[in-house]
């Protein structure tokens, strides 16, 4: 059997590379795509080498389009700022020599970037990190706001869609295929008591009041690059960057980042709202999204937490229906485990509603 780095400097040399590589070894911790971090024959790190999941992704020239585009424009809004370093400041992908910024060998799909040195990344969620955070999916989205309408498209379709989410839910629970209804009937009844209000921006978009945005659809701390100082050096993980509402990208951060406990903690009471974390982010965000915001997006901001607690409740308990189909599990009953710990968070930033409203108030 062929050796696995021969394999990837093949796939390598389907690309344009100044500089001869050498070895090829794993890197980051992503759960999506494989990640291959690219030394030069100089033994320098100077590429990322990627294999796309097109199990997930199943339209990559759309994907890699879109990301094209969207590095394109934020490269020309960095060169108009005066910008220096800016290939620190945002993500290069190289064509391939058929001119495709991605390869295909016959099974798998491949992508190419720069590796942007001197950088890190931090899984730590605390309150400067947030902050940061925040002022960095700020300007993403603001220096993306003036893209035309219909230039990017839906790498996952109807991704936070949340009355497709629920036609789904719906769907499994009429199906039962697992035999598993009897045991989440309180868990169904609290999302359907809810399920009217949780489809707000669904229908404020139909009725013109809510505008659709670019959003990155996956605003973790983890994907963020830092330069050695701790400054913010660019948003990387561009595989969702696609339309959809400003709700989105406030709400996963509040979902993942403001959650004292696990996203499948089996001790509820460790489940809660941080609403120091949730503060931090507010403020760093609105410093550099603010003036594309309407006033209605910005009061609806924590409404996001909400929205997208309560979508992944709906999600993680559709696929602990249909017999775990979806989500990776590690134990029995994870994906059930993962239900409760979300609806406990959704239960705590309906507590604290009024609190979060009124310090998004401070902003109109």
């Amino acid at each position: 059997m062929q050796p696995a780095n021969d394999i990837y400097l093949q796939i390598l040399d389907r690309f344009h590379l100044a500089e001869q590589p050498a070895e090829v070894t794993p890197f980051g911790n992503g759960h999506i795509n494989d990640t291959l971090k690219v030394t030069t024959v100089k033994g320098e790190d100077r590429y990322v080498l990627q294999r796309i999941n097109h199990q997930i992704f199943t339209d990559v020239e759309m994907l890699q389009n879109n990301i094209r585009v969207v590095t394109s424009h934020i490269r020309r809004k960095l060169e108009l700022r005066g910008e220096q370093d800016i290939d620190r400041k945002v993500l290069t992908f190289l064509p391939a020599r058929d001119g495709k910024y991605y390869h295909f060998d016959g099974v798998n799909y491949w992508r190419v970037s720069l590796m942007i040195p001197r950088s890190q990344s931090f899984e730590e969620v605390n309150a400067a990190f947030s902050y940061e955070a925040g002022r960095a999916f700020g300007d993403f989205q603001s220096m993306l706001s003036d893209l035309p309408e219909g230039v990017l498209g839906e790498t996952i379709p109807d991704f936070h869609n949340m009355e497709f989410r629920l036609r789904q839910f719906r769907e499994a629970v009429e199906a039962n295929r697992a035999g598993r209804l009897d045991e989440v009937t309180e868990l169904r009844e609290e999302i359907e008591k809810r399920a009217e209000a949780m489809c707000i921006q669904e229908r404020l978009y139909r009725e013109g009041k809510l505008k659709k945005r670019t959003n990155h659809c996956d605003t973790k701390v983890n994907n963020i690059l830092f330069d050695e100082n701790g400054k913010v050096l660019c948003v990387i993980d561009l595989d969702t960057v696609m339309p959809g509402f400003v709700l989105s990208d406030i709400g996963d951060f509040i979902r993942t980042g403001a959650n004292t406990g696990a996203e499948d903690d089996e001790n509820p009471d460790r489940v809660n709202v941080d609403l120091e974390i949730f503060k931090a982010y507010a403020k760093g965000y609105m410093e550099t999204a603010r003036s594309f915001l309407t006033p209605l997006e910005i009061t609806m901001l924590p409404y996001g937490g909400r929205l997208l607690t309560y979508m992944q409740t709906v999600r993680f308990l559709t696929d602990y229906i249909n017999g775990d189909t979806y989500y990776k599990i590690h134990k029995p009953k994870h994906n059930l485990i993962r239900t409760r710990a979300q609806f406990k968070l959704l239960q705590s930033l309906e507590t604290h509603q009024a609190e979060m409203d009124g310090f998004m108030q401070n902003y109109l």
